[in-house]
């Protein structure tokens, strides 16, 4: 089977040290958290930073400072993803200009944030056209199938171009308190009708399960305090490398190798 890609997501938007002590905020945390999560098993990291106040931040120079302090950390053994989500504080201009200013070498976009009227199919085509030509390695979030048949839509009418575009199937956003079911993964399945690889995230302590499920699938898989503080027993992780690990021992049990970043850059073109 192919590699299977683990990402962590070990901070998010609105976890602060007050839910755990190890949600790494500051870029120093954030860039022993990171090598932590390599040694047991990721490839990428999905990379939030917050301000002064300890808020979502999307600022540039903020994404440099932490950047620079993770690739210290790990060299080119990870790859670097930053976030753009919105966490309602950013409009899609201004999160489009993020990217666009700070040329990361991989982003995630959710697709119905900048999918808005003041953007529209020219704008949408224009951003993803840049990102096609930039390389810049591009994951886009889908939270229903009707994200992903939108995104499907936009493909087949040539609105995306052609690209290695990578996708990320959440499971349970819009469910009771946010707790995910493997079962979440399957209209996803049925609905991708592409050829674009995917990942899935879940929430809450059955994050694990629905992980496995995604990696018995074929998918790939992001783990951490992003959307889940609990390990498969229900008991409180004590770190983001933790479930990191889990992940890599799905993954072995299930005979799939771990991908490298090398990997990761080779599938999607870097």
């Amino acid at each position: 089977m192919e590699p299977l890609i683990i990402t962590s997501a070990p901070n998010g938007a609105y976890k602060q040290n007050t839910d755990h002590a190890q949600v790494p905020l500051t870029p120093e945390h954030i860039a022993t958290t990171a090598k932590a999560c390599l040694d047991a098993g990721a490839s990428m990291l999905h990379l939030h930073i917050r301000d002064a106040q300890g808020r979502h931040s999307l600022d540039v120079e903020g994404y440099r400072t932490a950047l620079e302090a993770v690739k210290k950390a790990v060299g080119q053994e990870l790859v670097l993803q930053v976030t753009s989500e919105a966490a309602k504080v950013y409009q899609a201009p201004a999160q489009i200009a993020m990217v666009q200013a700070l040329r990361p070498e991989a982003v995630s976009v959710g697709l119905r944030e900048l999918d808005q009227p003041e953007i529209g199919e020219a704008g949408l085509a224009d951003f993803f056209a840049w990102l096609a030509r930039e390389k810049v390695m591009t994951q886009v979030i889908a939270y229903d199938t009707v994200d992903l048949q939108r995104w499907q839509s936009l493909r087949e009418r040539g609105v995306v171009p052609d690209a290695p575009w990578f996708l990320l199937f959440v499971l349970g956003r819009y469910t009771a308190g946010q707790q995910s079911n493997p079962l979440d993964l399957v209209p996803f399945v049925h609905a991708h009708t592409g050829s674009e690889p995917w990942a899935v995230c879940a929430f809450g302590s059955t994050e694990h399960a629905c992980v496995t499920a995604a990696a018995a699938l074929g998918g790939h898989v992001r783990v951490g305090f992003e959307n889940n503080l609990q390990l498969k027993d229900g008991t409180v992780a004590p770190n983001n490398a933790a479930l990191v690990a889990q992940a890599a021992q799905a993954a072995q049990s299930l005979g799939r190798p771990l991908a490298s970043a090398h990997d990761v850059r080779a599938l999607f073109g870097r």
